[in-house]
């Protein structure tokens, strides 16, 4: 139940509610026809006596009863008998014992083999001939005939209105979560592509639902608003830094040119290395806030991705060897896409550099590229450190670097911008890895469509 939806378990709850209603409602009804049947048929029976008061008469030294008097009328029995019980008028059920002795103005009922019988005795006075007893019967099979009627129509009518007010209550709560649907379609929308300019934008409501609404989309607004503040802090801090390391560089360069003692030109390569690292940071700072602006434009042309990562592999094998490292190439031939070759360059390079850093001493690097679908797809698998599996999903994200690799010179940006150029491109990242293992980064991009 705990996996269950609030509109399902609000449906349900409304459903057994009514179900419980209406079986209450059934009850209730069921006892109340009976009541009322039986009430009917007493009724008939008092009506039967009042009818011989009328027509039964003593009249030329005998009792004389009216042709409109019957001995069974309404599905009631009648019958007359004499002070002493004789009888004089009237028909009693085949089926009845008619040995009771009387009670006046007494309404009982018999259970016998053969059924269930109501019947009520009254004493009346007939002048000029003295007290004569009236006895009338009905079967009780009226009152369940009544019932019997009753629940026929409940059991049509019952299943009916449940799964009315069932899927009533369906549509209703379908209605009522209609907007948190929205909500959690734009959430959603927004935590996967990044875009916090999207707003639920429900409008003006006076429920609860549109208030959370109103309050979430206040709550995206000044959110952007702290990142675009942020991306606009790191662009300008980027572009800023650049001029004075430049200077640095610059003036490491002039100083190791000129003749100097052994301490100061080691001082001066240390710091012209940590300036060349501080600019390609700031370079690659500088190009994923521009990214995150829409600054950066894509130079698309027609690439043969197929030559690009032979090319950047050979580039590189000079560099996995200082670790004894080999790149082994699985490249299908003129793959081509549609592509900014300095971005797609760019990826091929990060990937190898993350894949030589992170690989193991005289280690082993698979370089791939296949077309799937519509896709041309690039790995880079090395048998290195691995990656824990819950921290796979941080991988892509700026300056993260698991601990166990933080030792590894790196400032955690170039993944971060294998994603943003593959996504860029139209296609996307991947990454698999087991711990002491390796690991296997992926992108994709779109083929290039022919004639393009």
């Amino acid at each position: 139940m705990k996996h269950w939806t609030i509109r399902l378990k609000v449906t349900l709850w409304f459903t057994l509610f009514m179900t419980l209603l209406s079986a209450l409602a059934v009850g209730i009804l069921l006892y109340s026809s009976e009541y009322a049947a039986l009430e009917n048929i007493k009724l008939r029976m008092t009506d039967m006596v009042e009818q011989v008061r009328r027509d039964v008469e003593w009249k030329d030294n005998k009792l004389e009863i009216d042709n409109d008097l019957e001995g069974f009328q309404d599905g009631v029995y009648l019958s007359l008998y004499d002070s002493q019980g004789v009888p004089l008028y009237g028909s009693v059920p085949r089926l009845f014992d008619n040995a009771d002795i009387f009670e006046h103005k007494s309404l009982r009922e018999k259970k016998t083999q053969n059924g269930m019988f109501y019947w009520y005795d009254e004493k009346i006075w007939v002048s000029g001939y003295g007290e004569i007893w009236v006895r009338s019967i009905a079967e009780a099979d009226q009152v369940s005939a009544a019932v019997g009627s009753f629940l026929q129509f409940a059991v049509i009518v019952f299943p009916f209105f449940v799964l009315t007010a069932a899927l009533g209550g369906y549509w209703i709560t379908r209605q009522a979560f209609l907007p948190v649907r929205q909500i959690t379609q734009t959430a959603r929308e927004i935590g996967e592509g990044d875009d916090l300019s999207r707003r639920i934008g429900l409008g003006k409501g006076k429920d609860e639902i549109y208030t959370l609404a109103n309050e979430f989309d206040s709550m995206f607004a000044r959110i952007q608003a702290a990142f675009e503040r942020e991306k606009q802090f790191t662009a300008d801090a980027s572009h800023e830094l650049r001029t004075p390391v430049a200077v640095i560089l610059s003036q490491c360069e002039d100083a190791l040119r000129t003749e100097c003692d052994a301490p100061h030109r080691e001082a001066f390569v240390t710091i012209q290395k940590q300036a060349e690292k501080m600019a390609g940071l700031i370079s690659q700072l500088l190009t994923l806030a521009r990214a995150e602006q829409s600054r950066k434009k894509l130079h698309l042309e027609r690439v043969n991705l197929s030559e690009l990562s032979e090319i950047v592999c050979e580039q590189q094998q000079e560099f996995a060897e200082e670790r004894g490292i080999e790149i082994a190439q699985q490249i299908e031939p003129d793959v081509m896409v549609q592509g900014d070759e300095t971005m797609l360059m760019r990826m091929l390079i990060n990937l190898l550099e993350n894949a030589v850093k992170y690989g193991k001493q005289n280690g082993h690097i698979q370089v791939s590229l296949s077309r799937e679908n519509e896709f041309a797809v690039c790995r880079v698998q090395d048998d290195g450190i691995g990656i824990e599996k819950e921290h796979l999903e941080h991988v892509w994200k700026r300056f993260w670097q698991e601990d166990a690799s933080r030792k590894v010179e790196g400032a955690g940006l170039g993944l971060a911008m294998v994603k943003w150029m593959a996504e860029a491109h139209g296609g996307g990242v991947s990454v698999t890895s087991e711990k002491g293992k390796g690991s296997c980064f992926s992108f994709t991009v779109p083929l290039a469509q022919e004639g393009a």
